[in-house]
């Protein structure tokens, strides 16, 4: 089985979404520690001066050391200032009229739930849903395993018999070094690789890395065919550790 580890981000980009529909598991890495003005709370979307920055409020005064899964929505009535900026900005979108209607009640279902986890996840799925990718989904929190970084994403793997795991370009830095805890557990390691395709979107010029909802409030049922001219073969973790050889080299 081939498995991809996430943390479960806000409104996410169409690369988040490429990584699901390429295995057959997903983990939602809610038991890490939430990080202040990440993606995890905030996203963007596009408007006709350009991409629009949304952020969920999140109380963090003595919180310091919380994880993504115990982080709480300190304004659940800022939702609304949510909802109206995609309304505003979508509503000419071709396929506003059917999305909207669902798309409003997931956003209000998940603010209500007063927990940013349950916020993310729910829209994750609603995207998903409409870009029609149905894999196994998992959150951390529900599996007996603990560590760091590597370790504990390789423990995940072994843990949800996985033996290909596939990575985002970002985790390079550090899985590179960490390797071995995959490789002893007979898990080999990929590296996603997608580059940002261009479609029809309302407020030209086109603005790439906006949240996914922009491809589907623009593009409905073929968002999907969309989204997958971007993906590119993964890369080995091998080739990844020879690039850095020889950069550190140069």
């Amino acid at each position: 089985m081939k498995l991809a580890i996430s943390q479960p981000t806000y409104l996410p980009w169409l690369g988040y979404f490429d990584l699901i529909d390429q295995v057959d598991g997903f983990v939602f890495l809610d038991n890490v520690q939430f990080e202040k003005r990440s993606w995890q709370q905030r996203n963007r979307i596009k408007g006709p001066h350009g991409l629009i920055l949304l952020t969920v409020p999140v109380t963090v005064s003595g919180r310091f050391h919380q994880t993504v899964a115990d982080a709480v929505i300190s304004d659940v009535v800022h939702q609304e200032k949510h909802r109206r900026s995609v309304e505003m900005n979508y509503r000419r979108s071709l396929f506003f009229d059917a999305y909207w209607p669902s798309f409003s009640s997931t956003l209000q279902a998940g603010w209500e739930s007063g927990r940013l986890v349950e916020l993310n996840i729910l829209l994750i799925k609603w995207c998903m849903r409409q870009l029609g990718i149905e894999k196994r989904l998992w959150r951390a929190t529900d599996l007996p395993c603990e560590g760091r970084r590597g370790e504990l994403l390789a423990k995940i793997c072994q843990y949800l018999d996985a033996n290909e795991y596939l990575s985002v370009p970002g985790s390079a830095a550090y899985l590179v070094n960490e390797e071995h805890e995959f490789s002893s557990r007979g898990i080999r390691v990929f590296f996603q690789r997608f580059e940002h395709p261009e479609y029809n979107q309302l407020f030209p010029p086109f603005l790439p890395y906006a949240s996914a909802i922009d491809l589907i409030f623009n593009h409905g049922t073929s968002a999907i065919e969309i989204l997958r001219s971007g993906r590119r073969s993964s890369i080995p973790i091998a080739d990844i550790s020879q690039t850095l050889a020889e950069k550190a080299k140069a």
